[in-house]
């Protein structure tokens, strides 16, 4: 089990209702190829903000009844058919797009709120499409659907610390940094001191706290979907505890979910009470 980036959604897995399969599995290679356009091989940023540009021209040609490109039918050919199934949100969809044109050209962020900002388009979207398919509604339900998205893309980052800044990414908000005595450069040449794990421990604990405010989530989505959210939820909170056991050292050591981390998951998903502590209940900055 992974805590990548897409790979924090459910991708037509056993626990998916059968009939939402093929929608689920084709918002996720939307969303996995808009990635891979964005994030990977070794394009300069104005040949991937090209590439971007013509998938969304694509999207627009999907959703107009117009026919995509060659390049990319076998991801708008199956995405149309849940369109038109499911009435998916454009916007949501467009939200993606913008997330992903926007890792080309910025590398770090100032504060939480700018932070924050990149994961309503970069992770929320997956989680209220989903609910969308799973129709279920209600101002509540999408709050916690986008703490749980935005604390998996967090826990994520935090996750991968030692690999984003050798590619020269910063995630850790730059207030943060001064907050802890942590210069960008320190944490870019990722030096283990007190200060750096400090810092480390500071933003895991926020993901957490957003995680766990969202966990009730879990109990509203019906039948094997709330199973599936239970084990998601349970897998990022088992990477934030690997975090917590290196000593809030990720940004020397990667730690990983193991094939003998599922009983725990899956002891830990069955454990799942339907509230959380009211100290929990906001984890916003």
């Amino acid at each position: 089990m992974s805590i990548n980036h897409y790979e924090n959604f459910p991708v037509a897995s056993v626990l998916c209702p059968p009939a939402l399969r093929p929608a689920v599995a084709a918002v996720y290679w939307f969303a996995r190829t808009a990635d891979d356009l964005a994030d990977e091989g070794d394009a300069a940023p104005a040949q991937r903000l090209a590439s971007l540009s013509a998938y969304r021209a694509d999207l627009h040609a999907t959703v107009a009844g117009g026919a995509p490109s060659s390049r990319w039918q076998h991801v708008f050919n199956p995405l149309k058919l849940a369109i038109d199934r499911h009435a998916l949100p454009l916007a949501l969809l467009e939200d993606l797009l913008s997330a992903f044109e926007q890792d080309v050209h910025q590398n770090a962020y100032a504060d939480r709120i700018e932070l924050l900002a990149y994961c309503r388009r970069s992770a929320n979207p997956v989680g209220r499409l989903l609910l969308h398919l799973y129709g279920v509604q209600g101002a509540s339900r999408l709050r916690q659907s986008d703490d749980i998205c935005t604390s998996l893309q967090l826990i994520n980052f935090w996750q991968d610390l030692s690999i984003d800044t050798l590619r020269g990414r910063a995630y850790v908000p730059l207030t943060d940094c001064v907050r802890h005595g942590v210069s960008l450069a320190a944490l870019m040449s990722r030096e283990d001191t007190q200060s750096t794990r400090a810092l480390v421990a500071d933003v895991t604990g926020w993901a957490k706290a957003m995680m766990l405010a969202g966990a009730p989530l879990v109990h509203a989505l019906p039948g094997r979907a709330g199973w599936e959210l239970r084990l998601v939820v349970q897998g990022g909170l088992r990477i934030v505890e690997k975090i917590e056991r290196l000593r809030y050292g990720s940004l020397q050591t990667r730690p990983k979910l193991r094939w003998y981390d599922v009983p725990v998951l899956l002891w830990r998903a069955v454990r799942m009470k339907s509230t959380v502590p009211s100290s929990l209940s906001e984890a916003r900055p």
